[in-house]
């Protein structure tokens, strides 16, 4: 979404829109350019930016790749190090979720350690609809009970408020969708105490700002996959009169079962 912003000229003032800021990530795959939404999570944008800006990313690699989930990375370099970061930064979850933007497929979030204002570096791109990533409501008492993945769950509140708070999204990818799904389907190891590392490194070689701006795709588009036609409209047929006697239809004995859903 583009920012408003006041600008002055001869005395009169006018609002002019500020484009959202693009980011391209090229890597040894391919590359994949972002577009960021400042008003859905501000403070995540503006510190992805900055890790931009500094070249903190290039040379960083994808280290935690789950198909069906999410492939992670700017945190690691090849040595599976983690690289300094600056100073965690406050979760926007619901901001962002407010501003429809949510954990679906293609968009960007910020990854975090348990305690939700954790997040420094590392992001995530989503490669499926992760509702459950997207921060949830919960009820009033202690213990609490509510439905997380699909299953009841019954736990101290203040455990449930931690894993509900969710992930904040920040943003999506414009352009690139297929090197992501490239990255996805990976075969994976463990290496140490990192699970689901890819066995082909995948670097960010160059993280940038675009200065000229391209137009977003939608992931249809950026995969190559056509719109389907619409069916086509049967013309119904002309009526032909038929003067012969109707024999009605034959009645079921009432004896025959119907058939029952399976329990």
């Amino acid at each position: 979404m583009a920012s408003l912003v006041i600008t002055a000229s001869l005395g009169t003032t006018c609002l002019a829109a500020e484009p959202a800021p693009q980011v391209e990530l090229n890597t040894n795959l391919g590359t994949i350019v972002l577009e960021l939404d400042p008003e859905a999570a501000p403070k995540t944008v503006k510190n992805f930016l900055q890790y931009v800006k500094s070249g903190f990313y290039n040379g960083t690699i994808f280290h935690r790749v789950i198909d069906g989930f999410m492939i992670q990375g700017g945190g690691m370099g090849k040595d599976l190090k983690e690289k300094k970061a600056k100073a965690p930064i406050v979760l926007e979850a619901q901001n962002a979720v407010d501003h429809g933007l949510k954990n679906d497929i293609g968009t960007i979030a910020m990854a975090r350690e348990m305690q939700p204002n954790t997040a420094t570096s590392e992001f995530f791109i989503n490669v499926a609809n992760n509702d459950f990533l997207n921060p949830a409501k919960i009820p009033d008492g202690d213990p609490v009970q509510f439905m997380r993945r699909g299953t009841m769950r019954t736990m101290p509140r203040a455990e449930a408020l931690l894993i509900s708070a969710g992930y904040a999204p920040f943003g999506r990818v414009i352009d690139g969708m297929a090197v992501v799904n490239q990255i996805k389907v990976l075969e994976t190891e463990a290496r140490g105490e990192n699970l689901n590392v890819p066995k082909k490194t995948v670097t960010v070689i160059s993280a940038k700002i675009l200065k000229t701006h391209i137009t977003p795709k939608t992931i249809d588009e950026q995969l190559g996959i056509k719109p389907a036609e619409p069916a086509p409209v049967a013309t119904p047929a002309p009526a032909v009169e038929n003067n012969e006697q109707k024999t009605p239809a034959t009645e079921q004995p009432a004896s025959q079962p119907t058939p029952a859903a399976s329990n």
